[in-house]
């Protein structure tokens, strides 16, 4: 079987698994987030497949022949909760998804590719001893070094890439408990890895040349994400340039006011900063209409943290306005994901719930 054939039967295969039969209903108990637990590596980088969801992002910036771009790289891991005791292999009871998407501003919009299987078969796979997603050929996956291998690609490009870890794993909230709501339950695992050293290569039309970069990973699992007031989040992750590393979200209700803030800032001599709920606020700024959705997005916020020492602003500015990804033939939402500059600093800007309410 050829790669093309065996991706249309991946595919059309979990979109036929996802949906199930009229009136059918599904009754199954997801691991609920819990503080107190301690994370423990390498173990908390593989699946949690009790769960209902979860997901492994990368984002960040390349340096190539034509300048700089951006790339995101995203598997996520769906609990269907279809299936639980049918003993076939086809059962859908494990879900992944991919997204890949390069920003070049020559082109001034998103180059993209996705992704969808059913668990199985050794080609859509999630190792729950360490980080190894696999989908058809794509791929992240942890070696011993520590460094991580990232393969995808979408129309036009694929990359390669080597991500080596710089520092320490950032563990995000209370330990890496994250609150997303005002109930206990609405909360996510969540850590980071700032600062990725990023080597390897690109391929624009079949044509590979070397690149380098800076990158980021978050990983999250959770049962009980948002509040059902929430229609979506904006959320950005900054490698600030002398090492530091800031994290910012806040979810918003259908108003547009804070369902829940929350976010850190880890100093370049290590020190990390946790905000409360409250101390993170996105000001919009300047937005941009999207001409096929005709969602509008504040794609150059103001990101505003009152910290102890006093209150501190960045303003992110996107490498251009239309960053806009369109997930829905995979099962995702519409969103703008892109790559933005701060004054010492770049990153990812994501911004969610303005095409439609996302729900999770």
């Amino acid at each position: 079987m050829d790669r093309l054939t065996r991706r249309g039967l991946l595919t059309a295969a979990a979109v036929a698994g996802i949906l199930p039969p009229s009136g059918a209903t599904a009754s199954t108990a997801f691991a609920q987030v819990i503080p107190g637990r301690h994370l423990v590596f390498p173990r908390d980088h593989g699946a949690h497949p009790d769960f209902r969801t979860e997901w492994w992002y990368v984002t960040g910036w390349l340096e190539g022949p034509t300048g700089p771009l951006g790339f995101q790289i995203t598997f996520f891991r769906t609990r269907t909760g279809l299936g639980e005791t049918n003993p076939s292999r086809f059962a859908p009871r494990q879900v992944l998804f991919a997204h890949a998407a390069l920003s070049d501003p020559r082109i001034g919009k998103l180059l993209h590719g996705q992704r969808i299987a059913r668990q199985g078969f050794g080609l859509a796979e999630a190792s729950e001893r360490d980080m190894d997603v696999v989908l058809d050929d794509w791929r992240l996956v942890r070696g011993r070094s520590g460094a991580m291998r990232a393969r995808a690609g979408g129309e036009g490009f694929d990359l390669d890439l080597v991500l080596t870890p710089t520092q320490p794993i950032l563990l995000q909230g209370e330990q890496g408990f994250s609150r997303k709501g005002p109930k206990p339950e609405q909360a996510s695992w969540y850590y980071t890895l700032p600062h990725l050293e990023v080597s390897g290569r690109l391929a624009r039309d079949g044509r590979w040349a070397p690149v380098r970069g800076r990158a980021w990973l978050d990983r999250e699992w959770s049962s009980t994400l948002l509040d059902p007031s929430a229609v979506g989040w904006d959320w950005t992750g900054i490698n600030l340039d002398d090492g530091g590393a800031l994290t910012a979200f806040s979810v918003r209700d259908a108003r547009g006011r804070a369902v829940w803030t929350g976010g850190s800032l880890r100093t370049a001599d290590g020190r990390l900063w946790t905000a409360p709920n409250g101390a993170v606020a996105f000001e919009p700024g300047r937005t941009w209409r999207s001409p096929r959705t005709g969602a509008v997005y504040p794609v150059a916020p103001t990101v505003r943290l009152k910290t102890v020492r006093g209150e501190r602003r960045w303003t992110l500015k996107p490498l251009f306005d239309d960053q806009e990804l369109d997930s829905r033939p995979s099962g995702g939402p519409v969103y703008w994901e892109g790559a933005v500059r701060v004054p010492g600093g770049s990153g990812y800007l994501e911004l969610t719930g303005y095409a439609e309410p996302l729900r999770l």
